[in-house]
């Protein structure tokens, strides 16, 4: 009996916003699609995030993805260039989260070496070893794309390991991963009173 599995790979972007799907047959990968969402042309950063949320809700309605991977932020010198990276990987992600979908974060290194070996190799040696792995005819233009593929791929080759990167099952393990601490004496260690009168 085989099994089979369809990872949707993300490269999150305000600019461009790549993505790429392989369907896993037996533990072996079959490419599927990739494409991206371009975003130039829009001035308004809320439309793209609307458009960003709408297309990854569009993918996973189309191709049911079991899994997603997704590209996290690297920490670059320009803040307002992160925050703006930050935001449209949230926003994939809440789309992903909403249908309930196992979502796992790669830093760019870690995709980069799993593809080459290499955590610094560059978008054109990635994308060449991804048409060789995959046995792809031709590149796209617009390598953003090969890198919704890599998170996809690299997700592939890091399955059972431990240590892969930030997971999420769904909103509640999203939540609880991500909330503060309580503080001591805060609202974890108050005692509830029940006000209510005890019946004899």
């Amino acid at each position: 009996m085989s099994t089979e599995k369809i990872i949707l790979g993300i490269d999150p972007g305000t600019t461009i916003m790549g993505f790429g799907i392989i369907k896993i047959v037996n533990k072996k990968m079959e490419f599927v699609q990739m494409n991206e969402l371009l975003l130039q042309k829009y001035k308004d950063p809320y439309t793209k995030l609307k458009l960003i949320f709408e297309r990854t809700i569009e993918l996973i309605d189309t191709y049911h993805p079991d899994e997603i991977a997704i590209e996290a932020p690297f920490f670059g010198k320009n803040v307002q260039s992160m925050l703006k990276l930050g935001r449209a990987q949230g926003v994939a992600m809440a789309a992903g989260l909403s249908r309930e979908i196992p979502i796992t974060e790669y830093l760019p290194k870690k995709i980069k070496m799993a593809i080459t070996g290499n955590g610094n190799a560059s978008k054109g040696q990635v994308a060449k070893m991804l048409q060789s792995i995959l046995g792809l005819k031709a590149l796209p233009k617009n390598l953003d794309s090969t890198d919704g593929l890599a998170a996809a791929v690299c997700h592939f080759y890091n399955e059972g390991r431990v240590e892969v990167g930030k997971s999420y099952s769904g909103w509640d393990a999203f939540v609880k991963q991500n909330s503060p601490p309580t503080p001591k004496g805060g609202a974890g260690n108050t005692p509830i009173v029940d006000l209510r009168k005890k019946k004899n």
